[in-house]
Order: C-alpha cells, then structure tokens, then sequence
C-alpha cells in the first residue's frame, strides 16, 4: 500500500473493505487517470468562461462523422435487459434492503446526490454491498427486523459513484487527494465483481455530472484498465449516463459512442438539468430565466425537447432509455395527499412510456408497483421498446435552448419553499443523511441544487414576486430564511448546531455574487 494514506478512523469493519490490495488497486487507478481527471475540470472551466462572455452550446462540428455513421452500443448485459421500474436510493443498510426487495427491476445504489459522502457513510455503503450479494444483510430498528427475501430474484445493483468534480479527503495517493469516482468505483469492482459475474450479471454503474464526450472516453479508459487489471472480460462493465448538464445534451451521441463497448444507455435527470441551465447560462440575465421549480414540467418546451431527443439517441444506438425521477413518498396520513400525487406519477410515467422511454425512476417502493403497471400495458411481453426508433423527432440545438419558452411564474410561496427544502436538506446532509423526505418528496443535492440555484438567478435579475410584487433581493431572502427557520425552530427534533451550520452553507451559495459550482464542494469541507 506505499503512497496511500488512509486519515479517517478504521472504524468496525472497515478493514474488510479498505484492504492492501483494493487500495493498491484504486491507487493504480488514481496515478494513470487523476491528472486527465483535472485537466477535464479545467476544460470545464474554459468552456464555463466562453458562455459566461456570449457564447452559446450547440451541437459539436467536430464530431458530425459520429453522429452521421453506423454503430451501434453493445446488446443489453445479463440483468440489465428489463429496466421498466429502477428504484433509487442511498447505499444505507435498511435502503439496501428495502431497494432490493421491492420488486423494482434495477437498483440505483447511489454514493452520489442521495448519499452524505461522510467517512463512515463512504465506507459502510460498500460494506453494505458486498453483504447484499452474499445475502449476509439484516437491519433492525423500533423493533422490527428487515432482511433480504429468501430464494427471490432481487434487483439488479447498479452503482452511482460520485462525480468526477469530487475529491476525497479522508484517502491519499502519493500526497494527493483521491479522486472520489475512482474510489466509489475501484472499491466496489474490487470486491464485487466477482460476486456479481457469478450470479449471472455483471458490474454495473451510473455515470453521473458529466459534461462532454471526452469525459465518458475517460471513464472508458478507466473501464478497459480496471477489467485488465482484474482479469475480467472487457466489457463486462456496463455503464448508463446520466444526461443532467446542459452540455451533455448536446452530445448525447458521442457520449454514447465513447463508451459503446461498455454502454447501458442513458438516463433524463431533470433536476440536475434544470440546475446546470442555470450555472451554465447565470450571466445572461432573463434569456435563461426558469420559473420556481414545482412550475418547471416536464411538458416545458426545452424539456420536451430534451427527453424525445434523448430517446430517439438511444434508441437510434440500441441504447436503453431511462426517464426521471418520481420523488413522491406516500402519506401513511393523508390519503387525499396520496391520491393527487399518485394521479401526477401515473401521469408522468405514462408520458414517459409512450415517448418510448425503456424504463423510469421512482424513490419510494410504494411507487414501484405504479410505474410497473403503466409500463407493463406499454411493454407487455417485452423487455424494452427499443424498436420504437422515433424517427418522427426532429429537435434542434434551438429547441434545447428555449428556456425562454417555459410558461410558469416566480411567487413568494415558491421562494419560500426553496428557502425551507434548501435549509432542512443542508441541514440533514450535515447529519449524515443524504436522501431526506420533507412534505412528501424525496430530497436529494440535485433538489437543494436547484432550490439554491433559482434563488440566486433570481436575485441577479431583479425578479419580482408574481402574488406580492416584492422584488427579490438579498435583505428579501435573508428575512424569509428567518422566518422559515422560526418555524423549523418550533418543531420536534430541532436541532440547532446542524440548523446553524445549514444556514450559513445555504447563504453563502445562494446569497453570495460568485456563484459555487456545486453546493457538495463547500458543504463537504464542513464534514469532518
């Protein structure tokens, strides 16, 4: 293990994972591929200051003989065939349990935006996982048991490691911070690949935050030394992308192509969407000005644009198309709560099948047997509709940049609610908690990303409130936060060191000129 040097507590277990050979592994991994890693970063920020001076996205010139060839990515892996219904979820024991037990199709075992990336979190969620595919996981609370159903085929896991943007700070290579994707990645190939090739499936994985091809030929690289290195077939490794930056639309084809051999299709991440529109576009004033974020649909022109685009991509590469997300968590007390709700996912998921999506998201197990049925009456049969090859869609470069088409207002009650979600989900995070319910949706980063994101758009371009006609700036939002803390203040289980911290991490990304590229990167100094 020379050059790695492990500064967080070995805690019970973590010996297991955190062994000699699975960190000389990762290191390997961090020496051939860190630096380009950086130097991606750096081409991000380039590309950031050109659209911060005028210019535009489009789609790239130089790529053209890709998008015009014929190629296609490779057939489905064993497992990933039928992704009708994919639940997700962070990589704790009882959500392990419960994700692999509740009748969804795939698993998204998140180290990601669903995940507090604390020590003890980063570590355990791979303990977490190895446990699960030897069946040696229980979890007990309030007197209640939860364990893997016996003799039931279980989801297939498929891993989100945290973006390459990420660093982490408790593991050192030779002095430098690891690369925190190669990390999440190196240690779950390590112990589980193996396992999951002999129980007839594979590794697999969720690329997410990636903004250009160059960086899914990266992750590529990494994919084709790693199999070497581990004695496993190239590509056996199988990887869907996220498309949630704004670049990233634009070269859906080419992200496709760069990782073909290992390619498992790519998914439509609204909410990190909505956020990048805005962090890519934030100097351009009203050009790009999105409405508060319950007003943003899917229906929105841009977002149309982007989700048909997305499906006849994949299905032109013989890629799976994923939809979004369906945060709603059921009220065991409101049943009037529920059958609004439910009525807007069947809505939402039927969209999505009869655009021609393969599969679709949801966040809760109650939602599972939803989006299975609505799929079920499009599929039948059938694993996927991969022969709907949509060929009807035409979206141009244009059509993903009419942002200024998006019907929709801007109210105090929608400030109000991003200042509240924003301060309880900080607030959560710095606990440890990574996925949080707050008034019957499943809060992740990608929400607070764009409660935090759309506050400060709004303050930049003088915004006034749609039902008060206040304008919103900087003294406006400090009071609400105090008077949203107020009332956070009187609830049960209060607790005012997290609250405090909350508050002071939310100001400083929402209420500062520099905007934070991404709200993890200051929140995660703070975590010890």
């Amino acid at each position: 293990m020379e050059g790695v040097e492990i500064r967080g507590p070995l805690l019970d277990r973590f010996d297991e994972i955190l062994t000699t050979e699975a960190l000389d592994f990762v290191a390997t991994l961090q020496r051939e591929f860190n630096a380009r890693r950086l130097e991606l970063l750096d081409a991000r920020q380039a590309r950031q200051a050109e659209l911060s001076a005028g210019a535009t996205l489009g789609f790239l010139p130089e790529t053209s003989n890709i998008r015009e060839s014929e190629w296609r990515v490779a057939p489905p892996a064993p497992g990933l065939e039928n992704r009708r219904v994919e639940i997700t979820g962070p990589v704790d024991r009882k959500m392990t349990i419960n994700a692999l037990n509740s009748g969804a199709k795939v698993w998204l075992a998140d180290f990601e935006d669903a995940n507090a990336p604390t020590w003890e979190n980063t570590v355990s969620g791979q303990l977490n996982l190895r446990a699960a595919l030897d069946r040696e996981i229980d979890f007990e609370t309030g007197g209640k048991t939860y364990a893997l159903r016996p003799d039931e085929e279980l989801a297939t896991i498929v891993v989100r490691p945290r973006g390459w943007h990420l660093s982490e700070k408790h593991i050192l290579v030779d002095g430098e911070e690891v690369s925190a994707s190669l990390l999440d990645f190196g240690l779950y190939l390590f112990h589980c690949a193996e396992r999951q090739i002999a129980k007839g499936r594979g590794p697999y994985f969720y690329l997410p935050k990636m903004e250009s091809h160059l960086e899914a030929r990266l992750w590529n690289d990494v994919f084709v030394r790693a199999q070497e290195l581990r004695g496993i077939p190239h590509g056996t490794i199988r990887a869907t992308v996220l498309i949630e930056t704004y670049p990233a639309a634009f070269e859906m084809e080419e992200i496709l192509y760069e990782l073909r051999e290992h390619s498992a299709g790519l998914n439509a991440g609204r909410w990190d969407y909505l956020f990048s529109v805005i962090k890519k576009f934030r100097t351009r004033g009203r050009e790009f000005l999105l409405p508060e974020r319950n007003a943003v649909t899917m229906t929105a022109p841009f977002m149309r644009a982007y989700t048909e685009l997305l499906v006849r991509t994949c299905h032109k590469r013989g890629a799976h198309a994923i939809g979004g997300m369906a945060a709603f968590i059921p009220s065991r007390r409101d049943p009037e709560v529920n059958k609004v709700a439910l009525e807007k996912v069947r809505a939402d998921k039927t969209r999505e099948s009869g655009d021609g999506f393969d599969g679709s998201w949801v966040a809760h197990p109650d939602l599972v047997p939803i989006c299975q049925e609505v799929f079920d009456g499009v599929l039948g049969d059938r694993p996927n509709q991969l022969d709907r090859l949509r060929e009807d869609v035409r979206v141009t470069a244009e059509d993903l940049l009419a942002v200024s088409k998006t019907p929709g207002e801007i109210t105090e009650a929608g400030l109000r609610n991003n200042v509240d979600v924003a301060l309880r989900y900080l607030a959560a995070w710095m606990g440890g908690l990574g996925a949080v319910a707050i008034h019957n949706l499943m809060e992740d980063a990608a929400t607070a990303e764009i409660s935090r994101s759309q506050i400060w758009q709004w303050i930049h371009n003088d915004i006034e409130l749609a039902d008060t006609g206040a304008v919103v700036t900087r003294e406006l939002v400090e009071r609400i936060i105090g008077e949203e803390l107020d009332k956070i203040t009187a609830e049960p289980g209060y607790d005012e060191k997290l609250f405090t911290e909350a508050t002071a991490l939310f100001k400083e990304v929402a209420l500062d000129d520099d905007f934070a590229e991404f709200l993890t990167l200051p929140a995660y100094a703070r975590l010890s």
